[in-house]
């Protein structure tokens, strides 16, 4: 199963258009599958006095409000037309998160149908209802939830109308970037075997690894936020890996992938041809005569395995040699 690949560039675009289609060229040139923004109004978004989160207030502008903050990391439905025509001619799918209705219809209009419910939304009943009644497949970030939260988000996605086998769970810790001790990356098989789901792992920590364990863990979707450069200024930069970071990453996904294989376990071609060396035969310990019993104190297991396999020593065991028989020489029955 191919993992699907997200390349989050989300705000790190800093309001420049220039920049947004640079991302769209990383996120390209590195192999992802969709590279995704984030759609939104910042003023039916936040009310007016609402703080920054505090990894935000580190990177920006501690006096700053978030209003203000997300005002200047808007996206105009223009510049979402833009991006979606720069995508096709990379060869990417586009794909943005909308942070309320009116942002998720407008992407509707645009002919998104791929819908991300960012974790802060996971408890906004009537915006999982708007998403579950559009029938199209969902993904569910599940950042800040319980176990509990996120059934009760899958019961609401599932009465509006989106089955659940068109709904993958995203675990993700909320912190960014996020402690590799608070990662908790068995909870993403626990959500898979407690509600029957596809799972995938929505990446906040520093590095790549965690992602790559998620694939081999069963992740079908993997999000990492990417970023030009960490050193730029925005909320979301320093929690994000660079172009060349995501190269490896995708190429270490893919790599897993190939070794997950089918689970089947059988003989490779490779190792039949290595088989003979690798293995033993039943040969002579010591030189022994025609008419003589064959013991252990007389047999022994040597390289090549071109012989009679070790694993059938008792047979031989008690048997009478028909020959003579030279120290190392393969046994005959």
């Amino acid at each position: 199963m191919k993992t699907l690949v997200i390349a989050e560039a989300g705000v790190n675009h800093n309001g420049d258009m220039a920049m947004a289609k640079a991302l769209v060229d990383v996120a390209a040139d590195a192999g992802a599958d969709i590279v995704k923004f984030q759609t939104f109004n910042a003023k039916r978004l936040v009310t007016s006095t609402a703080p920054k989160a505090g990894y935000q207030a580190k990177t920006t502008d501690a006096d700053e409000t978030q209003r203000d903050m997300l005002r200047r990391l808007e996206l105009s439905k223009d510049a979402h037309v833009e991006l979606i025509g720069h995508c096709g001619a990379r060869g990417i799918a586009f794909l943005s998160t909308g942070f309320d209705i009116a942002s998720v219809d407008m992407l509707l209009s645009l002919g998104v149908r791929l819908f991300k419910v960012p974790s802060g939304e996971i408890t906004n009943l009537p915006y999982l209802r708007h998403i579950g009644g559009l029938g199209g497949d969902v993904l569910l970030s599940t950042g800040m939830a319980t176990l509990g939260d996120v059934e009760a988000a899958l019961t609401a996605v599932e009465a509006a109308g989106t089955p659940r086998d068109r709904v993958t769970v995203l675990h993700c810790t909320t912190e960014y970037p996020a402690d590799i001790d608070r990662v908790n990356l068995r909870a993403m098989m626990s959500m898979a075997n407690a509600f029957g789901v596809k799972v995938g792992y929505s990446d906040h920590t520093e590095g790549i690894e965690v992602s790559i364990a998620a694939v081999a863990l069963g992740a079908a979707v993997i999000e990492k936020h990417i970023t030009l450069d960490r050193n730029l200024p925005g909320p979301d930069h320093k929690a994000s890996i660079e172009p060349g970071e995501l190269t490896v990453m995708i190429s270490g996904i893919r790599n897993v992938e190939r070794a997950l294989g089918d689970g089947v376990k059988r003989v490779t071609p490779a190792e039949a041809l290595n088989l003979p060396v690798a293995r033993k035969s039943i040969v002579a310990g010591q030189a022994i005569k025609a008419g003589e019993q064959f013991a252990a104190r007389n047999l022994a297991t040597m390289r090549p395995g071109t012989g009679l396999s070790p694993m059938l020593w008792d047979q031989v065991v008690g048997r009478v040699a028909r020959r003579d028989y030279e120290v190392g020489e393969a046994i005959e029955l």
